[in-house]
């Protein structure tokens, strides 16, 4: 049920695939209107392997991001952002200002050849053996190879350092790249966010990262210069027993803004308010809503959607709905409830003027190839 005591009724309008490719693994996008219309699409691509790698355990991750001109019922051809030469970074996110321009913001792992990582006696350096043991005990995955945890410099032949948050800048709406503004990060570990940040009423933006590769704290960056320059992060979450990651941000009329955090100890998404241009934040509070991570849109009835992906069974893809974000409806209203395995989500809702839903996600298909997925829903 909804605020209004009515549980509105979804149909399905359309369901395809944006992009699969047969020998490379694409998954977890994200949706950015820019200020010219334009509907942006990133999303992280690596070569197919034995085994399911995601961004922080493989060198080979870019982003690449499509663009549509008609409210995503077609799309331009992939091409890497901000270009070829950023490769090994985390799921990127998309901040579109309203003066056009857009920014891309990346935490790029530093990956090493694994006889120079050996030879370098760095401490800082994660060996295979370490990436192995996050990927076999990582509860993302179905199976992994038992095989090859007897020898995972075989599989992993490359070690892993610290890396650096950058912000990539584009004047034309999101169609290049021209230049990248470094953030410094420090205390933290490092700065990854895969929704973008938020524009405030006086044009500061606000942006939202965790603590890479720990993913257990929530911070904030501000930038009051259209993204030139970045001030130092003010911490946002953290709390015992908690794991939190991936936030997800959205600005209500009022100003306060909403922040929803993916917990990877609870598995149920946890917010936190600010009512001071996000100086200060309430504490962590669970919204009952299983499923992560979480993309925020405010609707133009002036509902909340929080689009999540359900990782048990039925798997597939959720929508909740709330009129402040604060309380939630119960269980959500399913999507897709087919999927055949957990290696689906991070969905992201836009709205086209006629109102209805467009919702981009990954999932495999029956031959087990994972790409990203786009349905079109229509809510009464």
């Amino acid at each position: 049920m909804d605020g209004w005591g009515i549980r509105p009724r979804v149909t399905i309008i359309e369901r395809r695939a944006l992009h699969r490719e047969r020998f490379a693994y694409c998954a977890h996008p994200h949706l950015a209107v820019a200020a010219d219309g334009a509907w942006l699409l990133v999303f992280n691509r690596a070569p197919r392997r034995n085994m399911i790698l995601h961004p922080p355990q493989d060198p080979d991750f870019r982003n690449l991001l499509m663009r549509s001109e008609d409210e995503g019922r077609t799309w331009s051809a992939p091409a890497a952002a901000p270009n070829y030469d950023w490769s090994g970074v985390e799921c990127a996110g998309l901040t579109a200002l309203r003066s056009g321009r857009v920014l891309l913001n990346q935490w790029r792992f530093e990956w090493l050849p694994l006889p120079l990582a050996k030879a370098s006696g760095r401490g800082d350096v994660v060996m295979p053996d370490r990436l192995f043991a996050d990927l076999a005990f990582s509860p993302e995955l179905d199976v992994f190879d038992a095989e090859a945890a007897s020898a995972p410099a075989d599989m992993f032949p490359w070690a892993r350092g610290g890396g650096l948050t950058a912000v990539h800048i584009s004047d034309d709406c999101g169609r290049t790249f021209a230049a990248t503004r470094l953030i410094d990060v420090r205390p933290f570990s490092g700065g990854y966010g895969m929704r973008g940040g938020v524009e405030l009423a006086d044009g500061e933006i606000l942006l939202p990262l965790s603590d890479v590769p720990h993913y257990r704290r929530i911070f904030t960056v501000r930038s009051k210069d259209s993204g030139e320059s970045w001030g130092p992060p003010e911490l946002v979450a953290v709390g015992e027993g908690h794991e939190f990651e991936e936030p997800s941000t959205l600005v209500l009329p009022s100003g306060r803004i909403l922040m929803l955090l993916r917990d990877n100890v609870a598995r149920v998404l946890h917010c936190v308010m600010s009512d001071d241009a996000g100086w200060t934040w309430s504490a962590p509070r669970s919204t009952g809503i299983e499923g992560y991570p979480a993309h925020l849109l405010r609707l133009a009835d002036g509902r909340i959607a929080c689009a999540v992906g359900r990782r048990r069974p039925p798997f597939g893809i959720v929508l909740h709905l709330s009129n402040d974000g604060e309380n939630w409806d119960g269980g959500g209203i399913p999507l897709i409830s087919d999927l055949p395995n957990k290696d689906l989500g991070y969905p992201a809702v836009g709205q086209r003027k006629d109102g209805d839903l467009v919702v981009v996600y990954y999932a495999q298909d029956s031959p087990g190839l994972t790409g990203v997925e786009m349905l079109t829903a229509r809510l009464s």
